[in-house]
């Protein structure tokens, strides 16, 4: 297995520990999830780079790349919803965008096709990230207890990330179908 493989399992594993931070009370606990978290990002940045650097693509690559993206990003957003930081209905567009691309994938494969991620998805998994990213910092300042005017600005900004991060979500699955309506479509 080589480095860049390894990078994406790590993400995976990273995701569980992570997960595991996030429902520990206290600003220590949530500081440790935001620092889980970014070196969870900084896996997703290195396997790729790792992978093109050493002509070492493959198709585990490929596949597992978004998987562990998924894994960490839909964790994040379910514990959010947990926590009540964020609307469910954002979350369930997000997912459904998610098991129609990986539904597509797999379909490709049974055509013996590996599908990689596009620039719509990966501009997509970075806007998922920021949001994120932006939670956990609300999450830290929530903990370290600042005042309530703070805490108002921080839940909107985060509701109007959210919004942004659903459509540009949307738009990238919506692209992404479209240019593998081959796939799912047919010989029409």
């Amino acid at each position: 297995m080589n480095l860049a493989n390894k990078l994406t399992i790590s993400r995976i594993v990273l995701a569980g520990i992570f997960i595991w931070f996030l429902f520990i009370k206290g600003p220590a606990a949530k500081f440790m999830a935001f620092a889980i978290f970014l070196a969870a990002c900084i896996t997703d940045y290195y396997d790729g780079y790792f992978a093109r650097k050493a002509g070492s693509i493959t198709a585990f690559g490929k596949l597992m790349d978004p998987i562990a993206d998924k894994i960490l990003i839909l964790g994040a957003f379910l514990a959010f919803v947990e926590m009540e930081i964020i609307p469910a209905w954002m979350v369930m567009v997000i997912i459904a965008r998610e098991l129609v691309i990986t539904g597509i994938r797999v379909l490709a494969l049974s055509q013996k096709k590996v599908l990689a991620a596009e620039t719509g998805g990966k501009h997509k998994t970075v806007s998922q990230m920021v949001a994120v990213i932006t939670v956990l910092i609300f999450l830290i300042i929530r903990d370290l207890g600042f005042g309530f005017r703070y805490i108002q600005v921080l839940e909107t900004s985060v509701y109007a990330l959210m919004l942004i991060t659903v459509g540009m979500t949307l738009t990238s699955g919506v692209s992404y179908m479209l240019r593998n309506k081959d796939i799912f479509m047919g010989d029409q």
